[in-house]
């Protein structure tokens, strides 16, 4: 480490560092993650497809925190995404992964480009799992390291209105809980990140309207707590208080009430498309 440590961020570099890998790094809660880590000393890999954040970022990090840092210009939902970010890093030890990259739609299915959310599902999901499975093996060989994957309250059910969104984070939030059994024998540790609403470019690209909602370093910081010590983190206390609400309900009943909660997140837009003279196709919001 290059700067002055404390106890409690040298044992968390000793255990993750030198290098943590950082997914969708050029904002909201990848970008979290991003501050946070290099406040705790580790050196950065950061992949997004705006380089020019992404170097600012870098300079940033050199002048305040003395981390060393590699941008990595890569479209994650592109097959070829995850095999790029695996020979950038060969070079690295990596001993942490924050799989931050993703976006979702906000609108019925039958409304949206099919191109979009197969999109969505080749980065929330294909590129999650290449990457998982790559650095997985790395970590499984030196006994050490760290996988953070980002799951969401609306993993736990179907959501009309997010339905494919909802549908690839149940996707994560089922293989990190497998992958955290299959690695804690090799000394990896595994936990998945499962928020509520975020202030965070997914609302502002979808156009959704979030009143209470977490900031992405709550998120970062509740993870980062949580890893190694439990396998599962729900950020911040709106998700928490709607989980408690939810929990007890079967699933079609709170398919049914967050279904609601996007609708009255989106309803601006209803009056706005209604508006317009002849009417046009609702914007779609991504986040990567």
């Amino acid at each position: 480490m290059t700067r002055a440590a404390t106890v409690a961020d040298q044992r968390f570099h000793d255990r993750y560092g030198p290098w943590a890998v950082v997914t969708g790094a050029s904002e909201g809660i990848g970008r979290a993650f991003a501050d946070d880590l290099a406040r705790r000393g580790l050196n950065l890999v950061l992949v997004a497809r705006r380089g020019a954040i992404l170097e600012d970022m870098a300079a940033r990090y050199a002048i305040e925190n003395g981390v060393e840092t590699r941008v990595v210009v890569a479209d994650l939902s592109d097959p070829a995404g995850p095999g790029a970010l695996a020979e950038a890093t060969s070079a690295l030890e990596v001993g942490l992964v924050v799989a931050a990259a993703g976006y979702g739609l906000s609108q019925p299915l039958i409304d949206c480009d099919i191109d979009d959310e197969l999109r969505m599902v080749d980065l929330n999901c294909r590129s999650v799992l290449a990457t998982a499975n790559h650095f997985g093996r790395l970590f499984a060989g030196r006994r050490r390291g760290g996988l953070i994957l980002l799951s969401s309250l609306f993993a736990f059910q179907g959501v009309p209105r997010a339905a494919n969104y909802a549908a690839t984070k149940a996707y994560v939030q089922s293989l990190a809980e497998g992958l955290r059994i299959e690695l804690a024998p090799f000394g990896v540790d595994v936990v998945v990140s499962a928020p509520g609403p975020v202030q965070s470019g997914f609302a502002r690209r979808a156009d959704m309207r979030m009143g209470l909602a977490a900031r992405p370093a709550e998120v970062a910081q509740a993870t980062l707590a949580a890893l190694g010590r439990r396998s599962i983190v729900r950020p911040g206390w709106l998700a928490k208080a709607l989980e408690a609400s939810l929990i007890g309900l079967p699933r079609r009943v709170r398919a049914r009430i967050l279904g609601h909660v996007v609708r009255g997140m989106t309803s601006h837009r209803d009056g706005e498309k209604n508006g317009r003279k002849g009417g046009t196709e609702e914007a779609s919001g991504r986040l990567a």
